[in-house]
């Protein structure tokens, strides 16, 4: 049977591995594709796909990419309209949201308001409105697929358990480039854009340097799951083998492994329950050798820490802790901070900030923009 995607940020990291993974499923047609503004490699992904709708964030990018593409039945769409079209287009099945930052929350509302399953790469929607957004999945009868490696792993480790308690869930990290540090003053951002073993886009890859990328994750968990933060437990281990482990109430302990690869979990989003034969790497065990497991420096990595004290206190703070982190991430690459810098930000963003509970997603995005106008206007 033939699968009708929809891949939201299809010229990222995911985006791309994604197509590779449609290539290997063959039962998969595109139904639309969108990217912000690259659209010399959008343009190649629409001659090769022939998806009926195009979206450009970039409206200077979308006349243009029009113009290169006339001579296809791709119809091309711009801004935040035409990516709420691609969300939620009439044919599609399921919608893969690959999208950085916030700007992944709104089409996944709407693609879930659109009767769309969703397989979930954007760390936002559940980091910053998990509670609203696990309940209209629920409402609407929808699947919600996680293609983060982490949630992947957890996720088919609960498959056939679902009247088993979980005690723990022992979230994996690798350390990133700065395991073992003492400190994260004077490093690089090119020696923080290269991970030992994930090849990611250059946000996530700052996210996984600081560890805020495993905060964002146990907040998506406990959304995902079900479970207090109390019982996720963030478990580094550098060899990226175990992508995650479920402790059960009698003890037992259930891994999923494989090579860091991120298109295996992508698949599994897709096909879920099926497995899809593949030919990506195979894990050996003789060549890893052996696999090393240690507790985060949350003195180091204190970001982690921050993404922790936000989810206990709850309410619209996440949203801020996000927002925070994207405009001081951005500030990085603008040369504006230092990497250690970043927390410190964060921190006093969220010092400054006074919680909204019982939220509706217009308090989301209103926390979103406070966050980032703080952020963007404060001295570290």
């Amino acid at each position: 049977m033939t699968e009708k995607l929809v891949v939201l940020g299809s010229t990222g990291s995911i985006g791309t591995q994604t197509l590779e993974v449609c290539d290997n499923m063959k039962t998969i047609e595109i139904e639309a594709l969108t990217a912000g503004s690259r659209i010399d490699i959008l343009e190649n992904q629409i001659r090769k796909y022939r998806p009926r709708l195009a979206a450009v964030m970039n409206e200077e990018k979308a006349a243009e990419l029009k113009i290169r593409v006339r001579d296809t039945d791709t119809r091309v769409v711009s801004g935040e309209d035409g990516l709420l079209e691609a969300a939620t287009i009439d044919k599609a099945d399921t919608v893969l949201n690959s999208l950085v930052g916030n700007v992944g929350l709104k089409p996944t509302v709407c693609a879930i308001n659109a009767g769309k399953n969703i397989a979930l790469a954007n760390k936002e929607t559940l980091v910053t409105s998990g509670e609203l957004v696990m309940k209209l999945v629920s409402e609407k009868g929808v699947n919600l697929y996680p293609v983060d490696s982490e949630h992947s792993a957890i996720f088919q480790c609960l498959r056939g358990n679902s009247g088993n308690k979980i005690k723990r869930l022992h979230l994996t990290a690798s350390g990133g480039p700065f395991r073992g540090y003492k400190s994260l003053k004077g490093v690089s951002v090119d020696q923080a854009l290269h991970h030992p073993n994930w090849d990611m886009g250059k946000k996530i890859t700052i996210d996984s340097a600081t560890m805020m990328n495993k905060g964002l994750e146990v907040i998506e968990a406990k959304w995902l799951f079900g479970v207090d933060v109390d019982d996720i437990n963030v478990v580094v281990h550098p060899e990226s083998i175990i992508h995650s482990m479920v402790e059960f109430e009698d003890s037992a302990v259930i891994a999923q492994l494989g090579m860091p690869d991120m298109r295996v979990p992508i698949a599994y989003a897709l096909s879920c329950p099926e497995r899809i034969a593949n030919d990506f790497p195979k894990l050996d065990f003789f060549k890893i050798g052996r696999i090393t497991f240690e507790k985060p420096d949350l003195n180091v990595f204190k970001c982690l820490k921050l993404a922790l004290s936000a989810i206990d206190t709850g309410g619209t703070m996440p949203a801020v802790l996000n927002a925070a982190n994207e405009v001081a991430v951005e500030r990085l690459f603008s040369g504006d901070i230092e990497l250690y810098q970043i927390a410190e930000l964060i921190e006093k963003v969220m010092s400054a900030y006074t919680v909204k509970y019982n939220y509706s997603l217009s308090d989301i995005f209103e926390a979103d923009s406070w966050a980032r106008e703080y952020a963007r206007n404060t001295e570290v």
